[in-house]
């Protein structure tokens, strides 16, 4: 570029900033009031993480067991009974979950115009359970610095405008780790379609900080079916990649079976990690699998 031409390009600049700002807002109600809806469909709220611990809420009555000290024991409400009772209160230390959202362009396929992409998808599931945790009274953030963990509306705005960005520029994701709390939690989205050795990595890096968490493989049917017959021309979202050829069934049992190995090897590195792992398929509920996420987040392992 030459000094002349600086110039000239210098009100272009504004104006693109200004696309950008538009295209940002217009993104980010919808998909605020996206998760905030699916959220409410699980109808789980704060009570679906209640567990026994320090705090000042009363949570559940269990029966008395050796080990428990007399002052722990409900005098009057097992004076009503043949058995002692221990008045259990309900956790409240604030957990921290990270979340990691892939934004690689694979992300972006769709194998029908009606239906959501594996990009729009992961992004509503993660804004959701981040709803349902911040409401739960936990921290919540991303698996870099950009957006570290914590609570309130205000986060939620925050995690919003970051997952409706545009995608970045690799083929294919890999998950961030380095940045994660230690003992936190963490989710990580994706169709896991990269190097396996990269996830192998990043949750290496996780365990060694002591965080547990889940894997949740995001898929088109498409990917799952291979409905492919005849001349055929695969290409990678990025354009990278790209091979054709005439007898595309040809290929479909060699596929599946690479599919079934990447989805084994995923299960077990989560596995060795102390994490957990499911697949979502897009052409099924969001509910099914904000259900899962929930869940596995707060079952211990």
């Amino acid at each position: 570029m030459t000094a002349a031409a600086a110039p000239s390009e210098a009100p272009a600049r504004p104006a693109g900033l200004r696309r950008q700002a538009e295209a940002l807002a217009a993104a980010l109600p919808p998909l605020m009031a996206e998760a905030r809806h699916l959220a409410a469909t699980v109808q789980l709220g704060e009570h679906g993480r209640r567990r026994s611990g320090m705090g000042d809420e009363f949570w559940q009555y269990r029966t008395a067991h050796g080990g428990d000290e007399a002052r722990a024991i409900d005098w009057r409400r097992s004076g009503r009974a043949d058995q002692q009772f221990v008045r259990e209160k309900e956790w409240q230390a604030a957990q921290s979950v990270h979340l990691w959202v892939d934004d690689a362009r694979s992300m972006e396929f769709t194998g029908d115009a009606g239906r959501q992409s594996k990009a729009d998808r992961a992004r509503l599931l993660a804004l959701a359970i981040a709803v349902l945790l911040i409401h739960a009274g936990e921290r919540v953030g991303l698996a870099d610095p950009v957006a570290p963990p914590r609570s309130g509306e205000v986060q939620l705005l925050r995690l919003a405008q970051i997952l409706t960005r545009a995608a970045g520029e690799a083929d294919f994701g890999a998950p961030e780790a380095r940045a994660i709390l230690p003992g936190a939690r963490a989710v990580f989205l994706s169709d896991f379609m990269g190097d396996p050795a990269r996830v192998e990595t990043a949750l290496g890096h996780a365990a060694d900080r002591g965080v547990k968490g889940v894997l949740l493989q995001v898929l088109d049917p498409v990917e799952e079916e291979f409905p492919f017959d005849g001349r055929t021309i695969f290409e990678s979202m990025g354009g990278s990649l790209r091979h054709e050829t005439r007898k595309a069934g040809d290929l479909r049992a060699r596929y599946l079976d690479r599919l079934a190995e990447r989805r084994a090897r995923l299960a077990d590195l989560a596995a060795e990690a102390g994490w957990l792992f499911s697949t979502h398929h897009t052409g099924t509920p969001a509910q099914g699998a904000l259900l899962w996420l929930y869940g596995a987040l707060g079952t211990p392992r």
